[in-house]
């Protein structure tokens, strides 16, 4: 799928649940902080930002959602310990120590 086409089926379900808890677009913009217009464009798929998404989230109760999204992280990974593999914390970027210098 395009992103296109995942923010209109992001869109499509936020409404069907909006209406599966039998909420009127008005009463989740203002639990939301938001306008109705910018509630419309989300289900719409179109012109949201993160920021509303979570917004409207939270005004749905589906917060717990962002679980899915992305799954919690193990502390202990009993693989990489028979390994003798430490947990990374931070992923580093390789510096080019050749850049600015000329031979």
């Amino acid at each position: 799928m395009t992103i296109p086409e995942l923010a209109a089926e992001l869109g499509r379900k936020a409404k069907a649940f909006r209406i599966w808890k039998r909420l009127d677009q008005a009463e989740v913009a203002n639990q939301a902080g938001i306008s109705v217009r910018t509630l419309r464009l989300l289900e719409q798929g179109r012109g949201s930002n993160l920021d509303t998404l979570l917004r409207v989230m939270k005004a749905l109760g589906t917060l717990d959602g962002l679980d899915v999204l992305f799954p919690k992280i193990p502390t202990i990974d009993p693989l990489a310990m028979l390994k003798g593999e430490s947990t990374p914390k931070r992923i580093y970027k390789k510096r080019n120590t050749n850049r600015g210098h000329r031979e």
